[in-house]
């Protein structure tokens, strides 16, 4: 019986709902493995974060330090890599964040195991399902050696909710050796806007190559976001035509969402779009192309040009909220 252990990412003093999301996935893992649930948090002056992640009934690992104030890959695989030894490991899972997509297959690589990407369903301590060919396949497989290194879809699980037995704090000091600690932290480029964070959002609203331009983003897009309160997407076709940045892809290679409202503005509906949104509680599509394969998974369609749908569409929101 080997114990799980959690990456508990964190940022400006909080903990998104991805690690919550992790944080899940490692409870169910712990209970199918027979072992405890421990999360490490890495930072400077995390004592608070410890203790709130400690609510959630875990036990947590603080490792605290001027190498961890900023996410740096090799210092952390080398903190997580030691937690790991330590503490009797036997599965290290976190969120398939742009974080988990960089430091979990270099913890597999440092400790010689085995690693399952993308998970959604957790089999037992060995055996997880993953989604591939976009999704159009779930494929089961076993990881035989250990540690077993696997990083969950952040829309598989359900947010961990808090524990009425509080967890242990143990603060474990880590200290990079010089061939790990090449790298250094020098800017951290944030990208801020007041909308709601992409991947936690309840509402999206995203757009596609039917927009034409960055421009068409700004008049027609924005404004729907603004009077849903909704977080802007866009597709691979329009990131790559240059018209949004790519932080706002949506898709397989982009950002995997399931919110309560998906709406898809002049999307055509590529495999690698559905992957990232298929499992949005309610699809809207609106596109001038009847036979768009976005309607095929779409719960409401509209056929129709989006340069005039759009701005009726907002300003009957906007009715509807001022009433």
């Amino acid at each position: 019986m080997g114990n799980v252990l959690v990456v508990a990412e964190h940022l400006h003093g909080k903990f998104p709902k991805t690690t919550l999301v992790g944080l899940q996935a490692g409870k169910q893992a712990a209970t199918l493995a027979g072992g405890r649930c421990l999360a490490a948090v890495l930072g400077k002056g995390v004592d608070a974060l410890a203790a709130g992640l400690a609510e959630y009934g875990v036990g947590v690992i603080a490792v605290d330090g001027a190498p961890y104030e900023h996410y740096v890959a090799d210092a952390y695989t080398a903190a997580i890599a030691e937690i790991v030894k330590q503490k009797d490991v036997e599965v290290v899972i976190g969120a398939a964040t742009a974080v988990g997509k960089d430091l979990l297959p270099r913890v597999a690589a440092r400790l010689g195991g085995g690693m399952a990407s993308d998970v959604t369903a957790i089999v037992d301590a060995r055996t997880f399902k993953r989604p591939m060919y976009a999704g159009n396949a779930i494929a089961t497989i076993q990881i035989d050696s250990a540690p077993r290194v696997v990083s969950v879809r952040t829309t598989a699980f359900d947010a961990a909710p808090k524990d009425a037995q509080k967890g242990t704090v143990e603060k474990l000091a880590v200290t990079p050796d010089a061939a790990h600690a090449q790298a250094r932290f020098v800017e951290f480029a944030e990208t801020k806007s007041d909308r709601p964070v992409l991947t936690e959002a309840r509402i999206v609203c995203s757009g596609g190559r039917g927009l034409k331009n960055g421009e068409n983003f700004t008049v027609y897009l924005e404004p729907l976001c603004d009077a849903l309160g909704a977080a802007m997407g866009a597709s691979r076709a329009a990131v790559d035509a240059g018209f949004v940045p790519n932080d706002l892809q949506v898709g397989q290679t982009g950002k995997v969402v399931a919110p309560a409202l998906y709406i898809a503005v002049g999307i055509s509906g590529a495999i690698q779009h559905l992957a990232g949104m298929k499992d949005s509680k309610v699809i809207v599509a609106i596109n001038k192309d009847a036979e768009a394969p976005i309607f095929q998974i779409a719960d409401y369609g509209l056929v129709a040009d989006l340069f005039k749908a759009v701005p009726e569409l907002t300003e009957e929101v906007k009715k509807l909220k001022g009433a």
